[in-house]
Protein backbone atom coordinates (compact mmCIF):
# COMPACT_ATOMS: atom_id res chain seq x y z
CA UNK A 1 0.00 0.00 0.00
CA UNK A 2 1.07 3.82 -0.81
CA UNK A 3 -0.03 6.57 1.10
CA UNK A 4 1.18 9.78 1.17
CA UNK A 5 2.74 11.39 4.16
CA UNK A 6 3.56 14.71 5.72
CA UNK A 7 7.18 15.32 6.40
CA UNK A 8 7.91 16.51 10.06
CA UNK A 9 11.77 16.49 10.28
CA UNK A 10 14.79 14.50 8.98
CA UNK A 11 18.19 13.40 11.21
CA UNK A 12 20.70 11.06 10.29
CA UNK A 13 21.52 8.44 12.11
CA UNK A 14 24.46 5.94 11.32
CA UNK A 15 24.46 7.28 7.62
CA UNK A 16 20.92 6.92 7.68
CA UNK A 17 17.93 9.09 6.96
CA UNK A 18 15.06 8.71 9.28
CA UNK A 19 12.32 11.03 9.04
CA UNK A 20 9.60 11.69 11.16
CA UNK A 21 6.20 11.96 9.27
CA UNK A 22 2.41 11.95 9.89
CA UNK A 23 0.56 9.40 8.51
CA UNK A 24 -2.72 8.62 10.52
CA UNK A 25 -0.46 9.72 13.67
CA UNK A 26 3.03 10.45 13.89
CA UNK A 27 5.68 7.55 13.26
CA UNK A 28 9.38 7.58 11.74
CA UNK A 29 10.46 5.87 8.90
CA UNK A 30 13.19 5.34 6.68
CA UNK A 31 14.28 7.08 3.32
CA UNK A 32 14.94 5.49 -0.16
CA UNK A 33 16.98 7.60 -2.65
CA UNK A 34 18.43 6.59 -5.80
CA UNK A 35 22.50 5.59 -6.05
CA UNK A 36 24.70 8.65 -5.30
CA UNK A 37 21.71 10.91 -4.48
CA UNK A 38 21.74 12.34 -1.22
CA UNK A 39 19.37 15.22 -0.43
CA UNK A 40 16.72 15.98 3.08
CA UNK A 41 13.51 16.77 2.59
CA UNK A 42 12.19 20.58 3.70
CA UNK A 43 9.26 20.34 6.83
CA UNK A 44 5.87 19.73 4.98
CA UNK A 45 7.16 18.41 2.37
CA UNK A 46 4.47 15.61 0.94
CA UNK A 47 6.27 12.19 1.11
CA UNK A 48 4.88 9.52 -1.09
CA UNK A 49 5.21 6.68 1.80
CA UNK A 50 4.90 3.00 0.84
CA UNK A 51 4.78 -0.27 3.24
CA UNK A 52 7.31 -2.98 2.44
CA UNK A 53 7.16 -6.73 3.09
CA UNK A 54 9.26 -6.69 6.21
CA UNK A 55 6.76 -6.50 8.75
CA UNK A 56 5.94 -3.14 10.53
CA UNK A 57 8.82 -1.79 8.24
CA UNK A 58 8.01 1.46 5.77
CA UNK A 59 9.70 3.66 3.75
CA UNK A 60 9.78 7.18 1.73
CA UNK A 61 10.03 6.42 -1.94
CA UNK A 62 10.15 10.18 -3.48
CA UNK A 63 8.38 13.24 -2.81
CA UNK A 64 5.13 15.61 -4.58
CA UNK A 65 7.49 18.25 -6.75
CA UNK A 66 5.16 21.45 -6.33
CA UNK A 67 7.87 23.22 -8.99
CA UNK A 68 8.18 21.18 -11.86
CA UNK A 69 10.21 23.10 -15.14
CA UNK A 70 11.75 19.71 -16.71
CA UNK A 71 10.29 19.30 -20.74
CA UNK A 72 10.54 15.65 -21.78
CA UNK A 73 13.97 14.18 -21.80
CA UNK A 74 15.07 17.30 -19.44
CA UNK A 75 16.89 16.61 -15.64
CA UNK A 76 16.78 18.75 -13.56
CA UNK A 77 18.57 19.14 -9.86
CA UNK A 78 18.34 21.57 -7.04
CA UNK A 79 18.23 22.31 -3.65
CA UNK A 80 16.03 24.95 -1.69
CA UNK A 81 16.34 27.41 1.07
CA UNK A 82 14.39 26.50 4.42
CA UNK A 83 11.58 28.84 3.32
CA UNK A 84 11.11 26.39 0.00
CA UNK A 85 12.73 29.12 -2.51
CA UNK A 86 14.85 27.77 -4.89
CA UNK A 87 18.51 28.34 -3.74
CA UNK A 88 20.57 26.54 -6.42
CA UNK A 89 19.70 24.34 -9.49
CA UNK A 90 21.97 22.41 -12.42
CA UNK A 91 19.61 22.00 -15.35
CA UNK A 92 20.31 19.48 -18.03
CA UNK A 93 18.39 20.54 -21.27
CA UNK A 94 17.17 18.37 -24.15
CA UNK A 95 18.63 21.05 -26.81
CA UNK A 96 22.60 19.87 -25.68
CA UNK A 97 23.26 22.46 -23.12
CA UNK A 98 23.08 22.72 -19.10
CA UNK A 99 22.54 25.76 -16.71
CA UNK A 100 24.04 26.28 -13.93
CA UNK A 101 22.69 28.54 -11.44
CA UNK A 102 20.53 30.02 -14.00
CA UNK A 103 21.28 31.49 -17.63
CA UNK A 104 22.22 34.72 -17.42
CA UNK A 105 26.24 34.42 -18.34
CA UNK A 106 28.26 31.57 -20.35
CA UNK A 107 31.07 30.20 -19.54
CA UNK A 108 34.20 29.62 -21.08
CA UNK A 109 36.30 26.68 -22.55
CA UNK A 110 39.71 27.33 -20.61
CA UNK A 111 42.09 25.95 -23.19
CA UNK A 112 40.80 28.05 -26.05
CA UNK A 113 40.48 31.18 -24.43
CA UNK A 114 44.77 30.82 -22.88
CA UNK A 115 45.28 30.46 -27.12
CA UNK A 116 43.71 33.50 -27.71
CA UNK A 117 44.74 35.69 -25.14
CA UNK A 118 48.39 34.31 -25.77
CA UNK A 119 48.04 35.16 -29.19
CA UNK A 120 46.89 38.53 -28.58
CA UNK A 121 49.70 39.17 -26.21
CA UNK A 122 51.85 38.17 -28.80
CA UNK A 123 50.19 40.58 -31.67
CA UNK A 124 50.17 43.74 -28.53
CA UNK A 125 54.10 42.41 -28.06
CA UNK A 126 55.15 42.60 -32.06
CA UNK A 127 53.27 46.28 -31.95
CA UNK A 128 55.16 47.60 -29.32
CA UNK A 129 58.25 46.32 -30.95
CA UNK A 130 57.40 48.26 -34.07
CA UNK A 131 56.58 51.36 -31.94
CA UNK A 132 59.64 51.22 -30.28
CA UNK A 133 61.75 50.65 -33.33
CA UNK A 134 59.90 54.15 -35.19
CA UNK A 135 60.47 56.60 -31.77
CA UNK A 136 64.03 54.98 -31.95
CA UNK A 137 64.50 55.91 -35.49
CA UNK A 138 63.60 59.54 -34.71
CA UNK A 139 65.93 59.67 -32.27
CA UNK A 140 64.26 58.42 -29.29
CA UNK A 141 64.01 56.03 -27.06
CA UNK A 142 61.15 53.57 -25.72
CA UNK A 143 61.49 50.21 -24.71
CA UNK A 144 58.58 48.27 -24.13
CA UNK A 145 57.36 45.96 -21.49
CA UNK A 146 56.79 42.39 -22.50
CA UNK A 147 52.97 41.86 -22.21
CA UNK A 148 51.99 38.29 -20.71
CA UNK A 149 48.07 37.47 -19.93
CA UNK A 150 48.23 34.63 -17.20
CA UNK A 151 44.82 33.05 -16.49
CA UNK A 152 46.17 30.12 -15.13
CA UNK A 153 44.30 30.63 -11.80
CA UNK A 154 41.30 30.76 -12.67
CA UNK A 155 41.50 27.25 -14.51
CA UNK A 156 38.69 24.86 -12.55
CA UNK A 157 40.86 21.54 -12.34
CA UNK A 158 37.08 19.42 -11.18
CA UNK A 159 35.19 20.88 -13.81
CA UNK A 160 35.23 19.83 -17.32
CA UNK A 161 33.58 20.07 -20.72
CA UNK A 162 33.55 19.35 -24.33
Amino acid sequence: MITFSIVKDSILDAGKRILKIVEFGPKTTKECAPFGEDSAPLKDMVAIHARTTESGESVVIGYINKDQLANPGEKRMYSLKPDGSLSFDIYLKNDGTVEIGGNGHHLVKYAPLNTALTDQDTAINTELGKIALAIGSLGGTYTPATVATDISASRAENVKTG
